[in-house]
């Protein structure tokens, strides 16, 4: 899920398909599942709360089920080829919402720039997305605190014969350069000077390897779970060391997140409590891990801390 700095992922605006399908096989039983749960995701959630901190979380109790829009990537949530809502996010969402006294998820698939318009229209109960927390969502949406956070990586040839290792030596050697559709990694592109009509942008990371690859581009910038996942069958491309790219001047780490209707503060507080519990025993990493993600992208920031607040 990046950032402007995406309004996740992935990530700019309008809101990404920042990380999509990693291997055909997930890509086209995905689709198909897709397909299947379409009809059962366009229902809206009953209505919306009221009162102090919204009534959200007794609604679902009562109901047994809890509603998770999720764009179809992985590792962040999407439907395996076996037809089962998987990934960090939802797999993390049936741990906390047990716990919360819920005791099934149900998958509303969108776009990933459709996530937060469909939050706050009430087609589903929260974004289980691997969603990045900035200050553009955070005036539209109220998140829980990172389970994860996030460097860049870029996707470039072999051996990176142009030597790039940060969105400044991109700019510094004229590389050509791509992202994914609504990355936040467009906006730090230009922050460091590249002409954004020069951006290639494609679907998602698996497009942007296969430009790299045919020589099309000189690299393509993403997450860095992402674009090390992605290279890992390629024998013509290799993934960069993560960094941080600027942000005014200044290293910037992104953070993934659960989001709510700003009303549900109820929900998101005990959510919240929750991810607390499982970040100290370490049960978190153990639910992410399989997904690929490293002890090095578990976090102590805060939704406040990037939201600006």
């Amino acid at each position: 899920m990046a950032p402007p700095r995406a309004p996740g992922k992935g990530r700019q605006t309008p809101e990404p398909s920042r990380r999509s399908l990693l291997t055909g096989v997930a890509g086209v039983a995905g689709a198909a599942a897709f397909g299947a749960l379409g009809t059962a995701g366009c229902s809206r959630v009953a209505t919306a709360s009221t009162g102090s901190g919204g009534d959200l979380l007794r609604r679902l109790r009562a109901q047994g089920v809890v509603r998770l829009g999720i764009a179809g990537e992985i590792p962040f949530g999407y439907i395996d080829k076996d037809g089962r809502l998987t990934g960090e996010a939802p797999e993390l969402a049936r741990v906390i919402f047990k716990r919360l006294g819920v005791d099934r998820v149900q998958p509303v698939p969108t776009e990933f720039g459709s996530l937060i318009p469909g939050l706050n229209s009430q087609q589903f109960d929260v974004v289980a997305a691997g969603m990045y927390v900035n200050a553009e969502r955070c005036e539209q949406v109220i998140f829980a605190d990172p389970d994860y956070q996030m460097l860049d990586s870029f996707i470039v040839r072999k051996g990176n014969p142009l030597g790039l290792h940060s969105y400044q030596d991109v700019v510094r050697k004229k590389a050509r350069f791509a992202t994914g559709t609504g990355y936040a990694e467009i906006q730090y592109a230009v922050d460091a000077g590249y002409d954004q009509g020069d951006i290639l942008v494609v679907p998602d990371q698996v497009a942007g390897l296969n430009a790299v690859e045919a020589g099309r581009v000189d690299v393509f910038a993403g997450t860095a779970l992402t674009t090390r996942e992605v290279v890992k069958k390629s024998s013509k491309a290799e993934a960069t060391k993560p960094f941080a790219p600027l942000v005014e001047g200044r290293p910037h780490v992104d953070g993934g997140a659960f989001a709510f209707r700003p009303t549900e503060t109820g929900l998101r507080d005990a959510f919240n409590a929750e991810l607390r519990k499982l970040k100290r025993s370490g049960e978190l990493f153990r639910i992410l891990q399989p997904f690929g993600f490293t002890k090095a992208e578990m976090t102590d920031l805060t939704a406040k801390e990037l939201c600006g607040g």
